[in-house]
């Protein structure tokens, strides 16, 4: 049972009021749930930023570590103990800025981590600043008159790099993101499950997002799934503005590190 993985003394969370990183801890644990993972062998990694707060909620041991280098601890975990199951929250902040060589390399390594990346497109807890994610146009503390510096895709970043399973959800598809986690963490090597979702305190309030609501309807009016995009990519079709495509990218089975090939 997912409550069963709950750290009951540490609720209420102390995320804002409408913060869609409650709902991803509670897909990732149902997801964990699933699997009969023992929480005795079971690890959870996080570094600085929203995210990074969610292993404290969770009843096994975690690392709460340096910005950008929860990959990195994570990698010597496993490596230290290839037993271990190693799950790894991150923001987009914390992964692809501070934390960008960290997680391009351990997809190249393909070690057998997951990674739960929560991308709320801005640093929601250290100053509304612009992140490696913020879309074109939005503004944000250090962005005042909207970024115009072309946003990661952290998808297509990861399966470039090798990533043996690569998925994008929003923190609106709870059912899909739930499956997808569990793919993930079922899938031998590295793993990354990227959830779009919102920030009403720092991110809605600066982009007129002003209640949680209004950034969930526009995920799901502007998340479009993986097949239908491509159809449209294909027959040229201008995409929908601000539109993302969704789905399962990847799912492969290339050699893990530490883990002798058999082929």
């Amino acid at each position: 049972m997912r409550d069963e993985w709950f750290r009951a003394d540490r609720l209420p969370h102390i995320y804002c009021a409408g913060c869609g990183n409650g709902t991803i801890v509670n897909c990732v644990l149902e997801a964990v749930s699933m699997t009969g993972w023992d929480r005795k062998n079971t690890v959870f990694l996080s570094g600085i930023g929203c995210s990074s707060r969610a292993p404290g909620y969770i009843l096994t041991d975690s690392l709460h570590t340096t910005h950008g280098r929860a990959i990195a601890f994570a990698t010597g975990v496993k490596m230290a103990d290839p037993s271990l199951h190693v799950v790894v929250f991150t923001g987009d902040g914390d992964l692809a800025a501070i934390g960008g060589n960290h997680f391009i390399h351990a997809c190249r390594r393909n070690i057998d981590l997951t990674v739960v990346c929560m991308n709320n497109h801005i640093y929601g807890m250290t100053g509304g600043q612009g992140s490696p994610t913020t879309p074109l146009g939005k503004t944000s503390t250090t962005t005042p008159y909207g970024a115009s510096e072309t946003p990661f895709d952290l998808v297509d970043l990861a399966v470039a790099a090798g990533a043996n399973y690569v998925a994008r959800w929003t923190s609106f598809h709870v059912k899909q993101l739930t499956e997808a986690v569990l793919n993930g963490l079922n899938t031998p090597g590295f793993s990354l499950i990227e959830v779009r979702c919102q920030c009403p305190t720092s991110y809605g309030r600066r982009n007129k997002y002003r209640e949680p609501v209004d950034y969930i309807t526009h995920l799901k009016a502007h998340a479009i799934l993986k097949d239908k995009w491509e159809s449209m990519e294909k027959s040229g079709q201008d995409m929908p503005a601000d539109s993302f495509p969704v789905g399962e990218f990847v799912r492969r089975a290339r050699p893990v590190m530490g883990v002798p090939d058999e082929a």
